[in-house]
């Protein structure tokens, strides 16, 4: 087995200014992490001032924490049919791609959206437009677009990976050196790839994905147990091992051998103290702790 580094870690917050983030997931004992560039729930662009963009990447080095990963907040929206709501979602894709290569990041994560009722073909080719164009928009930015996977709900676009794959094709050449994948573990079980001990949901994603893009395109895992059954559509997130994925369902997913090097994030409930208890949770379950941080 691999000896590297274990890269796990936590969604932290970037209030009262970002280069506070790297402390605050050093001090868990963190050797990555992920954050919002901006308000989770606003349309404003955070500008963060050029002294606390400096501190934020030498707090980034002094803790070991790369790569780190940057989430695009929650109101845009890819796949929208309303051409304002679409155009203002694309505008807000691009400032992300900016402020991650701004903060010296590589990785930013995103969700796709809904077509709300247009179509999924619709929705397909608007999600996929708009990270052409964000990707053409940034095209000095080493930054790579991941294209998180949704839990089914109605209207979602990329709730399967094999639509995620196809999404990817439909990029174009150009904008694929730009995009990578992100798998969400609830919104994976949720959507109905049984991630529980006995589950074959592990395996049909990993062959979804190798069979049209190659598992390479992987870039980050979200951990995130789930509180209702597989095949739900739901997207309620659980601590790990207290939700129907469960502890022996997240021990197979870290240890994997195609997974187990990548760089692993928990976007868990905000809980007092449960940040920690999830953490040592996994750590426990990692078969090798040689690379424990």
């Amino acid at each position: 087995m691999s000896k590297r580094k274990f890269l796990l870690g936590v969604h932290v917050s970037i209030s009262g200014g970002v280069y506070l983030a790297p402390e605050r997931a050093a001090a868990l004992g963190c050797t990555t992490f992920q954050i919002f560039p901006s308000n989770p729930r606003g349309w404003r662009q955070k500008s963060h001032p050029s002294e606390d963009v400096e501190e934020f990447k030498l707090a980034v080095t002094r803790a070991k924490l790369e790569p780190f990963f940057v989430h695009l907040p929650y109101l845009p929206n890819l796949a929208a049919a309303d051409d304002e709501l679409y155009e203002k979602s694309v505008a807000a894709l691009a400032a992300a791609v900016e402020t991650t290569a701004r903060l010296g990041g590589r990785y930013l994560v995103t969700h796709l959206g809904s077509h709300r009722g247009a179509g999924a073909k619709i929705g397909r080719e608007r999600a996929a437009a708009a990270i052409r164009r964000a990707a053409e928009e940034t095209a000095r930015a080493n930054v790579t677009i991941l294209m998180e996977n949704s839990a089914g709900k109605s209207n979602q676009v990329g709730t399967t990976f094999t639509e995620l794959t196809t999404l990817y094709k439909m990029i174009g050449k150009k904008g694929q050196r730009r995009v990578g994948l992100c798998v969400d573990t609830c919104h994976a079980h949720a959507m109905g790839y049984d991630l529980a001990t006995g589950g074959a949901g592990l395996e049909h994603i990993l062959a979804e994905v190798d069979a049209f893009v190659g598992v390479d395109k992987i870039k980050l895992l979200h951990l995130n147990d789930a509180k209702a059954a597989a095949g739900s559509g739901l997207d309620r997130h659980a601590h790990i091992g207290h939700g129907t994925i469960g502890r022996e369902g997240f021990k197979r997913i870290i240890n994997h051998r195609t997974l187990r090097d990548l760089p692993m994030v928990l976007e868990t409930p905000q809980e007092s103290g449960w940040d920690r208890k999830n953490l040592r949770s996994l750590m426990r379950l990692r078969k090798d702790r040689g690379g424990e941080p």
